[in-house]
């Protein structure tokens, strides 16, 4: 098998990611085949659960297309709380997910992200500092499996930690979390078909990060357009900014750059105030990618400008997405 240095190596200047640092997964590989493990359909149904894309599935009953109406939710209290999962009403609690609700009005994103740019306050980690960065995140839809007659979803979820110093070392704690279903059907569905062998509760995936490679975020407008690909358009710019959040630990400086270098990619709309999975208030920004039939959308601190939560959703009555939540960053000298 080839390694990633002697890959890159090979591709020299045409490799795509050579500016890039790549995350270490979030999954052991053991964590991974226990997972397909458990959604693997009985050899007697001649059937195998397929992987669809990597999203979080939501309501089935809330057709109503992204920016033509607000979408009713409930939203947990103001502090954070991931204990649960906001679903319609009615709806059991964490069995479903839906999209975070935002009213029908929109304009260009532009001035509205250089306004918040220039008026940015410090966040808790601005003035300390630490070996490790790190990082508390949550994630539903990873991954998703159907089944062969396309019917029932199963959704993954799981909360990771990482600490990461500057050469790459650390340790990653991932936790699996309840699956989740877009309805009732799917849910008891793969509660039939979920083989044993994986634990109600597992325990978490402790897992040690190897030495790399880590190359530090840049702080100028050019060197940060480059690294988000800008080039590549809105929906991967998206995408990018959340691996960004995900991965350092952003100073004021250079979160007030992001937001202008977003007001600069064509696409992106102001959707104004939110509140995400964890029940903090944000504002946020779209992107329809109509090419994929699919939306971004990423919402921001509105004081501090860090990255709250990034959605990934797709515009079609069954309306799937992606989501996940940055609950701490922080800059730290211990690995606990």
């Amino acid at each position: 098998m080839f390694g990633e240095e002697r890959t890159r190596t090979l591709l020299g200047p045409a490799d795509p990611a050579r500016h890039s640092t790549i995350a270490p997964p979030r999954l052991s590989a053991h964590d991974l085949i226990v997972r397909a493990e458990a959604v693997a359909e009985p050899a007697a149904h001649h059937r195998h659960a397929r992987p669809t894309r990597r999203l979080v599935l939501t309501a089935g009953a809330l057709t109503a297309a992204v920016g033509a109406a607000a979408i009713v939710q409930t939203f947990g209290p103001s502090t954070p709380d991931t204990s649960g999962i906001a679903g319609p009403p009615g709806a059991d609690p964490g069995v479903v997910l839906v999209p975070v609700a935002y009213g029908a009005g929109t304009r260009d994103a532009g001035s509205e992200l250089r306004g918040l740019a220039g008026r940015l306050v410090d966040a808790e980690y601005d003035h300390r500092t630490g070996r490790y960065m790190y990082h508390h995140t949550k994630t539903w839809g990873d991954p998703v499996m159907t089944s062969a007659d396309g019917r029932h979803h199963v959704a993954f979820a799981d909360e990771t930690k990482v600490w990461q110093a500057a050469d790459g070392t650390g340790k990653q704690i991932t936790t699996q979390l309840e699956p989740q279903y877009p309805d009732q059907e799917s849910r008891e569905y793969w509660q039939r078909n979920l083989k044993p062998k994986a634990p109600a509760t597992p325990a978490p995936d402790d897992m040690p990060l190897p030495a790399e490679d880590l190359a530090p975020l840049p702080s100028g407008r050019a060197q940060l357009a480059d690294l988000l690909g800008v080039r590549y358009g809105a929906g991967a710019v998206s995408k990018k900014v959340s691996t960004v959040y995900g991965r350092y630990v952003v100073p004021r400086q250079t979160r007030a750059e992001i937001l202008r270098v977003l007001a600069e990619v064509p696409g992106f709309r102001w959707r104004g105030q939110v509140t995400d999975r964890a029940g903090r208030k944000g504002v946020a920004i779209t992107y329809d990618d109509r090419e994929h039939n699919a939306q971004s959308l990423l919402i921001f601190d509105p004081n501090t400008g860090e990255l709250l939560a990034h959605e990934r959703l797709t515009l079609s009555p069954l309306r799937i997405s992606a989501y996940q939540v940055i609950l701490g960053t922080a800059w730290t000298d211990r690995l606990d």
